[in-house]
């Protein structure tokens, strides 16, 4: 098997690659020590490295989402974002607070002002840069047509329980995970 650093050599900047997590549908690296980072689609989601790259370009210049710098047949070149999720937030007993949740309300608004629809805005496409801003990633179904409830429940349960002084604000990922997952089987909402 061909390393990732042979396989883009020449495409992307020159560096060590360093995985960073793998979603359902693509692998993300981050480029030696550089402010980059790759996303590798699998080569059954290798057509959304387009359609994520389009919708990128529509954000291109807004603070809440990173800046796409290059676009191959499965994989995209853009900002790393020195940061923390949501999930990640939880699971370390991080405070999140009501500014973090209004700041994804602009970003949303954002991308709405820009035409689109976003969509599959969860726990993992929220990160919490090192200056304590939000960003927003993994775009690529920000272009369906259909409501997307996610965010608003997400938020209804920031605001009814986390909140709530007697609420834990550190979470076990198991906990989170299965919360997910019945959520997805809509036993939860």
């Amino acid at each position: 098997m061909i390393s990732i650093a042979n396989r883009f050599a020449g495409q992307v900047p020159r560096g060590e690659f360093h995985l960073l997590g793998e979603g359902r549908s693509a692998w993300a690296y981050r480029v030696g020590s550089t402010h980059q980072a790759v996303k590798i689609f699998f080569p059954s989601f290798a057509h959304l490295a387009k359609e994520e790259a389009s919708v990128y370009q529509v954000l291109q210049g807004s603070p809440y989402y990173p800046a796409l710098y290059q676009v191959g047949a499965d994989y995209l070149v853009m900002d790393y974002i020195e940061g923390i999720t949501l999930f990640e937030c939880l699971c370390r007993g991080i405070l999140i607070t009501k500014e973090h949740i209004l700041e994804v309300d602009k970003a949303l608004e954002d991308a709405r002002e820009r035409g689109l629809n976003p969509s599959d805005i969860h726990l993992r496409n929220i990160l919490v840069t090192t200056e304590g801003k939000i960003k927003l990633i993994d775009v690529a179904r920000f272009r369906q047509t259909k409501n997307c409830p996610q965010w608003e429940d997400l938020k209804r349960a920031f605001y009814r329980f986390y909140q709530m002084p007697y609420f834990p604000k550190k979470i076990p990922p198991f906990i989170l995970n299965l919360t997910a997952a019945l959520y997805k089987r809509k036993f939860l909402r």
